[in-house]
């Protein structure tokens, strides 16, 4: 049964942008940029495409789902609506586990932007060269007190949110970055469009070049293999952190056109993050497929060249929206982690939200020194850091496998069902889940073993290098 205190979200709205703000995070403004650009541009794009519809779409209407009907956080979703005698309701600790550790490295890398944004703000990086903009890069990811530090203020700021409460905190907080960032992004990508010799950036990311997908750099599988894994990764999808949203609403609207509007949104912001770095990055002829410095190295350079004023109001503005994707990611989180011993110990939300704040601030800290003082501290070669190693457990073990688990528990017998799952997704008005034999199939047994290949393939790509 529902508790008659379990909060709720106060409008669609709401529900539509915290989801969207979980997805839309630094998989889509810093990793989708650089690795478009490095596998080739417009082609990589239309794959990725292709799996965020076959993948994505399906496991975010089955976390939607288990999380409406269930009406609980991932500590008692399964529990809720598996058949009795089955233990689908051990992989909650796992889930949460997920939260955890992808907050443990995540919440250091946001405070890299929400400190370049105070920095760019503030002028450092006029005048400087690029060989002066790499060392304060340098410098920032390998300080333990610059770290530190800035982790633990995005930390304040996410469990300060969810300490005002759903409605108050999350969802209003959340909403007002939301739009803030949409607005922000629409402005620049206007902005960068003006540039002279922005053309050639366009042309690189719209104008899709199959010939060389095929003969390129990384070859065709290797570049289907990247989408996969970027389509499937940028929602963060198999921890739960969008079914406790799903617990959060009403039956008013299908969750399958609701899924729609958040991948809409989420797709919307990594394809206008990518026409505002390559047509700037064309502009004043610089690397588009420099890396992870993508962000931190070579566009503060572009910046530099907009002027003293412009680039940098311009370098602001960007690095805002950077900090407000990734902050809405860590609110949409840390909602979650606090809503787990919420469901499963009845905690009140201020204990929940105070313990984890202790909680969070000792995890992180491990990633934040293994960048700096703890740098020696390795995983092997194929692993690496303490940052490479939580993120390994993550992306390639937990949210591939968690998302199998997900389609697996909406369509066979033995866990929810098809028909639980069907009534549930379409209960409400908007677009309906496709119910026929052959998705049916298709989600029972070929979308789990696509995302089997892509855990395989992770491993392989991992290990299986020299």
């Amino acid at each position: 049964m529902e508790s008659q205190n379990r909060e709720t979200l106060g409008s669609r709205l709401g529900f539509l942008l915290l989801s969207a703000g979980c997805a839309i995070g630094l998989g889509n403004v810093w990793r989708f940029p650089y690795i478009t650009g490095k596998y080739g541009g417009a082609a990589f794009v239309l794959i990725y495409l292709v799996f965020l519809v076959i993948l994505g779409l399906p496991v975010m209407v089955c976390e939607f789902a288990v999380g409406r009907a269930s009406r609980k956080s991932m500590s008692e979703a399964f529990k809720t609506l598996e058949p009795e005698g089955t233990k689908w309701h051990w992989y909650g600790g796992f889930a949460i586990a997920g939260n955890y550790l992808l907050m443990m490295f995540y919440t250091v890398v946001s405070g890299w932007f929400l400190k370049y944004f105070f920095e760019m703000i503030s002028g450092k990086f006029t005048g400087m060269t690029p060989d002066e903009v790499g060392a304060a890069f340098g410098a920032t990811a390998s300080t333990a007190s610059t770290l530190l530090i800035w982790m633990a203020i995005v930390i304040v700021i996410g469990f300060g949110t969810c300490f005002l409460g759903l409605q108050k905190g999350v969802e209003r907080i959340t909403k007002i970055m939301m739009t803030a960032l949409l607005v922000i992004m629409i402005g620049l990508a206007i902005y960068v469009a003006f540039l002279p010799g922005a053309g050639a950036g366009y042309a690189f990311y719209l104008k899709p070049n199959f010939k060389a997908l095929v003969s390129g750099e990384h070859g065709l599988w290797d570049t289907i293999y990247a989408a996969m894994g970027q389509a499937f990764f940028t929602l963060s999808l198999g921890i739960g952190s969008m079914e406790i949203f799903g617990s959060y609403i009403g039956k008013d609207h299908s969750l399958t056109g609701e899924s729609l509007r958040v991948i809409g949104l989420d797709t919307f912001v990594a394809i206008c993050a990518g026409l505002i770095i390559f047509p700037a990055c064309a502009a004043f002829n610089v690397d588009a497929g420099a890396g992870p410095g993508l962000a931190f190295v070579s566009l503060p350079n572009v910046f530099n060249m907009m002027g003293p004023v412009v680039g940098r109001i311009v370098g602001a503005f960007f690095f805002l929206f950077m900090s407000f994707a990734a902050l809405s990611t860590v609110i949409a989180v840390f909602e979650n982690i606090v809503a787990f011993p919420m469901d499963k110990l009845g905690w009140s939300r201020s204990k929940a939200v105070l313990i984890n704040f202790v909680a969070m601030l000792v995890l992180a800290t491990p990633a934040a020194l293994g960048m700096s003082v703890w740098s020696g501290v390795h995983f092997g070669a194929h692993i690496g850091s303490i940052d490479a190693l939580e993120d390994f457990i993550v992306s390639q073990n937990l949210l591939p496998l968690g998302s199998m688990l997900f389609l697996l528990f909406c369509t066979i017998k033995k866990g929810w069902g098809w028909d639980g799952f069907i009534a549930e997704a379409d209960a409400g008005e908007g677009i309906k889940f496709p119910k026929n034999k052959v998705v049916q199939f298709y989600l029972r047994y070929i979308a789990p073993l696509i995302i089997l290949v892509v855990f395989i393939a992770g491993y392989f790509d991992i290990f299986g290098k020299k």
